[in-house]
C-alpha cells in the first residue's frame, strides 16, 4: 500500500491526462472535465476518450485507453459503473500512473462485486485509485481539476497551504467555493467518496510528505478502519495540524452516511476520543472549520496570555468574557508597555487590558499600540477589534493589519462586526491572510484551539 500512496504523484502532478467519458455536449460531465483542463491552461497533454467522437473541444478523441500513444500518468473515469472494471483492466495494461473514478454505483448501492474488481486490479498493479463516487481532486499548482462542477458556478481557490480531504463531494465543493470567495489558498482538494482502494488515512499519509501542504482539513462520515485512521492522525498531526469535522453523529446521520458512501459511520464517541488522543483539532460545524483553519497560518504562540485592542469599550468587555470562558488569560502589561500606551491614548483614556483606544482613535493609534504590544514579552497573542463604522478608521487599517500579520511575530486575530462596508473589509483581510472574524466568541474559540495545538507541539519538542 505504501507504494500505491507514493504513486499518487501521478494523480496530482501528471504530465498526461486521459478523460474517459469525454463529451462534446455542453454541460455534460465529460464536457465539463475537458473544459476544466482547457480553461485552466493545463501544461500537459489531454486525451479525451470516447468512441463516439473524433474530437472534443479541439482535442483529438480516442476510442479507448489502449489506443492513446505513449505513457498516461492519470486517467479520469466518468462512465457507468458496469464499464469501470474493464477500463481499469485497460489502465493496468497501459501501466497508467493513477486513476480517478467519478462514477457512482458501487458500495453505496451494495454493488460490492464491482468495487471488489476495482480493488483487485488496483492492488495487483499498484495503481492508486481516488473514489469511486466522488469529485476527485483539484491541484491549483498543477491545474489538475477533475471537479465536474463548472467554474462559473464553483470558483476554484488560489494556491496556498490548506489541504481539504473530504468523504463528501457536496461538502467538499461547498468548502472549496467558500475558500475561493474568502481568498483562502489551498494545496490539494481530495474528494475520495467510497474509498474503495485508498482511504482517508492514506491521503493523510500522502499529505504528510506534500511540500505545499501546511494544514489539513478532514471531513469524515465513516472510516472502514478506525485504528488505521487514528494512527495516521496521530502521526501526521505531530507535523501538520489536522482540523477534523465528523458528520453522522446521531442514528439518522449514521444511516444517511451509510447510504451516501457505503462506509459505516460508527460511534461518534469513538471518533471524538480518537481526535482527542491524536490531539486533532475538532470542529463542530462547517462554520468552525473555516473559523479554525484560518488562524493556523499564524506563528505559534508561546503561551495563553492575550491582549485586546479595541476602539469600542463594550466590544472589548465582551471579548474579555470570551477569553476567560475559554480558559485563556488576559495579559498583564509590562511597565514599559503601560508607559508607551499612555503616550498614545488621549488624556481621558485608560491603560488597561482590554485597551480601549476610544472611538476617535485613528489608524495611527492602532499601528502604534499594536507595535508596542508585539514587543511586550508578557503578551502571547493579540485580539484586535476594529469598529469599521467610526469616521477615523479608513482602508489604511487593512494595510496595518496585513503588515503585522506578515511580520509573524505573534499570532493575531481581528474582529469586525457590521454590514456591507465591514464585511467587504473583512473579505480583503481574509484574502491577505489575516484571520478575521465577525464574532468575539468565534475569534477567541479559534485562538484557543490554536494555542492548544501550539502547547502540544511544545510538549513534543521537550520529549525529543
Amino acid at each position: 500500500m505504501d507504494r500505491i500512496i507514493k504513486n499518487l504523484d501521478s494523480v496530482f502532478e501528471p504530465k498526461t491526462v486521459a478523460i474517459v467519458g469525454a463529451s462534446a455536449t455542453p454541460n455534460k460531465i465529460g464536457n465539463v472535465l475537458v473544459k476544466n483542463f482547457l480553461e485552466a491552461k493545463f501544461q500537459g497533454d489531454v486525451y479525451p476518450v470516447n468512441p463516439k467522437y473524433d474530437e472534443v473541444l479541439g482535442y483529438k478523441c480516442y476510442p479507448d485507453i489502449s489506443s492513446i500513444p505513449g505513457k498516461i500518468d492519470c486517467v479520469i473515469i466518468a462512465t457507468p459503473a458496469e464499464t469501470v472494471p474493464q477500463i481499469m483492466e485497460d489502465c493496468a495494461g497501459k501501466k497508467v500512473g493513477g486513476v480517478i473514478i467519478l462514477s457512482g454505483g458501487f458500495e453505496e448501492i451494495n454493488r460490492n462485486d464491482l468495487a471488489g474488481k476495482i480493488r483487485e486490479i488496483a492492488e495487483k498493479n499498484d495503481i492508486p485509485v481516488v473514489g469511486p463516487n466522488c469529485l476527485g481532486v483539484f491541484n491549483p499548482y498543477t491545474k489538475v481539476d477533475s471537479v465536474f462542477l463548472p467554474t462559473y458556478k464553483l470558483e476554484r481557490p488560489k494556491a496556498g497551504g490548506i489541504a481539504f480531504v473530504t468523504q463528501s463531494g457536496a461538502v467538499g465543493s461547498t468548502v472549496m467555493d467558500l475558500a475561493a470567495y474568502y481568498g483562502l489558498g489551498i494545496s490539494k482538494f481530495i474528494s475520495y467518496g467510497n474509498s474503495t482502494v485508498l482511504d482517508e488515512a492514506d491521503y493523510l499519509e500522502y499529505l504528510l510528505h506534500d511540500k505545499e501542504t501546511e494544514t489539513i482539513i478532514l471531513y469524515i462520515e465513516g472510516a472502514k478502519n478506525g485504528r488505521k485512521l487514528f494512527e495516521a492522525m496521530k502521526k501526521v498531526n505531530k507535523v501538520k495540524p489536522i482540523i477534523a469535522f465528523k458528520a453522522g453523529r446521531g442514528r439518522g446521520g449514521q444511516a444517511a452516511a451509510r447510504s451516501h458512501t457505503g462506509n459505516i459511520a460508527g460511534s461518534y464517541l469513538a471518533y471524538q476520543a480518537a481526535f482527542k488522543q491524536a490531539k486533532v483539532t475538532e470542529a463542530d460545524s462547517l462554520d468552525e472549520v473555516f473559523e479554525f483553519v484560518k488562524i493556523f497560518n499564524q506563528p505559534k504562540p508561546a503561551g495563553n496570555r492575550v491582549a485586546i485592542i479595541t476602539n469600542g469599550g463594550g466590544m472589548g468587555v465582551i471579548t474579555a468574557d470570551c477569553i476567560e470562558d475559554e480558559g485563556l488569560i488576559l495579559a498583564q502589561f509590562s511597565e514599559e508597555t503601560k508607559k508607551e500606551i499612555a503616550g498614545i491614548l488621549p488624556s481621558y483614556g485608560s491603560v488597561a487590558n482590554p485597551l480601549d483606544l476610544v472611538a476617535d482613535a485613528g489608524v495611527e493609534a492602532y499601528s502604534k499600540a499594536i507595535d508596542v504590544m508585539l514587543a511586550d514579552k508578557n503578551i502571547d497573542a493579540l485580539v484586535i477589534i476594529i469598529l469599521m463604522q467610526t469616521p477615523p478608521i479608513d482602508e489604511r487599517i487593512i494595510h496595518v493589519l496585513s503588515r503585522v500579520s506578515d511580520m509573524q511575530k505573534k499570532p493575531i486575530v481581528t474582529i469586525s462586526i457590521g454590514g456591507t462596508y465591514t464585511e467587504a473589509s473583512r473579505k480583503i483581510l481574509e484574502g491577505k491572510g489575516v484571520p478575521s472574524y465577525n464574532s468575539p466568541n468565534a475569534a477567541v474559540k479559534a485562538l484557543d484551539r490554536f494555542i492548544t495545538y501550539a502547547r502540544y507541539c511544545d510538549q513534543l519538542k521537550k520529549i525529543k
